[in-house]
């Protein structure tokens, strides 16, 4: 298989006119979706009455943008690498601004679940943004920059959950949507005035090919994965999806290892710094997730129950929120520990201040500052993580392959948390109480899924533990 190589169109690339700005606009892009993708949680219990459809209807309103992400997210870090890393950040964005104008002139369930696949394109973002900072920004900007602009897909889940909350309970259920178009527009103005093109190229055509391979295998293991615990785990269309994913991943490893520039290059996710990482960020998803399954549960819980606190999706969101501002704070010492000790470092510390937080909310889950406690150290730990994979993969790989590497790590963290919620909601099933003629989840449940995500991070501390050397950023 011959190697990619990067070339230019003429003149060495020029420094963005105002770097503090240009890193918050991409910051921004980052955050705004994730928030998109967040706004839509405090609908999913309204929309079966909205829409005139069944829960198990409305539930592909958050499937079919889990699956539009794991697809777009690999394909465009590919074609950003081969045709304009900027370029196909607009494409992005135009597709979460149309997505959100769909959304909002919705009234029935098939053009809003077309509305949420158009935002779900858009996850190439926050890997896009990372590339083009490494191409753009000196050396000394860099740590710092893509450390905000990774734990941007956190702050933008953090903040967007109490905004959301508050425009669903005040406002139409459209203006989520509409503020979401808005927002994706900004941002897109944005872009396009002050972030430049990139002029670092990778030759070779689009593996057509291995996108579509890839696409199937992805959707079909998230799909089962997703709603496995619906149909059966055991049953013939939840196995039919496995089996398929399985036999397509094998063929789609196949034709990557034969074919001229491959979608994913194989040989280098084989590297071991690139593959420990991803490892590590696969697991690591699953680890942050379980605290965005547990405390809305615990805080929107009858408090008669004696464990939950009978809270408003509102104050979820507001309890939540620090997370987020902790994730955006932790981005500058993430930087600084990784340039001191290399982000192997911050990586494991990250992951062993979550399992640190998780085992607080353990002993600490029945009050309203034990979660915000709980959730902050938890955050903490994510923004210290998150700033620290980049800079892994980025050391690794060559700069032509840039923004395709970042999407493959950003694509093993959504997929570990696609795992962490199947999981979560096997264990709530099986660990139940009754309460006025209901089965709620129990509180021992609650403690188990806290239990296996600190197991979660203290796993993914020991996989970084193994990443070669102690090289500074």
């Amino acid at each position: 298989m011959s190697i990619a190589r990067a070339r230019t169109t003429g003149t060495p690339p020029a420094a963005p006119p105002e770097p503090k700005a240009f890193v918050a606009v991409l910051a921004f892009g980052g955050i705004v979706v994730s928030l998109v993708h967040t706004a839509v949680i405090p609908l999913v219990p309204l929309l079966p009455g909205l829409l005139g459809a069944s829960p198990a209807d409305t539930a592909w309103a958050l499937t079919a943008t889990l699956l539009a992400a794991a697809v777009a997210t690999p394909t465009v870090g590919r074609l950003g690498d081969m045709y304009g890393k900027r370029r196909m950040l607009l494409v992005s964005l135009a597709l979460l601004v149309a997505g959100s104008v769909v959304g909002a002139l919705s009234d029935a369930l098939v053009p809003l679940i077309a509305a949420r696949v158009l935002q779900g394109l858009a996850a190439g973002v926050i890997p896009l943004g990372i590339s083009i900072m490494r191409d753009e920004l000196p050396a000394e900007r860099l740590g710092s920059a893509t450390a905000l602009m990774s734990a941007s897909l956190g702050v933008g889940g953090a903040l967007g959950l109490p905004a959301a909350a508050l425009l669903a309970e005040r406002l139409h259920w459209h203006v989520l949507f509409w503020a979401a178009a808005g927002l994706g527009a900004i941002a897109a103005a944005l872009v396009a005035a002050l972030v430049p093109e990139s002029e670092v190229r990778t030759g070779g055509r689009f593996d057509l090919l291995g996108a579509i391979g890839l696409s199937i295998a992805l959707s079909c293991l998230l799909l089962g994965i997703s709603k496995g615990a619906d149909w059966g785990w055991t049953s013939g269309v939840t196995s039919g999806l496995f089996g398929t994913a399985a036999v397509v991943l094998a063929v789609w490893g196949w034709w990557e290892l034969r074919t001229t520039g491959p979608l994913v290059d194989l040989r280098t996710a084989a590297r071991r710094q690139v593959l420990l990482t991803n490892l590590a960020s696969a697991v690591f998803g699953f680890a942050m997730f379980a605290m965005s399954i547990v405390l809305p549960q615990l805080l929107q819980l009858p408090a008669a129950t004696g464990y939950g606190l009978g809270r408003s999706l509102l104050v979820v969101g507001l309890v939540l929120a620090p997370s987020g501002l902790v994730m955006m704070a932790m981005a500058p010492v993430s930087a600084r520990l990784s340039r001191a000790r290399g982000p192997k470092a911050t990586l494991v510390t990250g992951a062993l201040v979550v399992a640190a937080g998780y085992a607080l909310d353990i002993a600490l889950m029945t009050e309203l500052w034990h979660l915000v406690l709980a959730s902050s150290v938890i955050g903490a730990g994510i923004g210290l993580a998150y700033g620290a994979m980049p800079g892994l993969i980025m050391a690794a790989v060559p700069v032509s392959e840039t923004a395709a590497a970042n999407s493959l790590n950003t694509l093993m963290r959504s997929i570990g948390t696609s795992v962490s919620s199947a999981v979560a909601g096997a264990v709530l099933a099986r660990s139940t109480t009754p309460f006025g003629g209901v089965d709620l989840p129990s509180q021992q449940a609650f403690r188990v899924i806290l239990a296996i995500g600190a197991g979660a991070a203290l796993t993914a501390a020991a996989v970084a533990a193994f990443l070669p050397g102690r090289d500074r950023a």
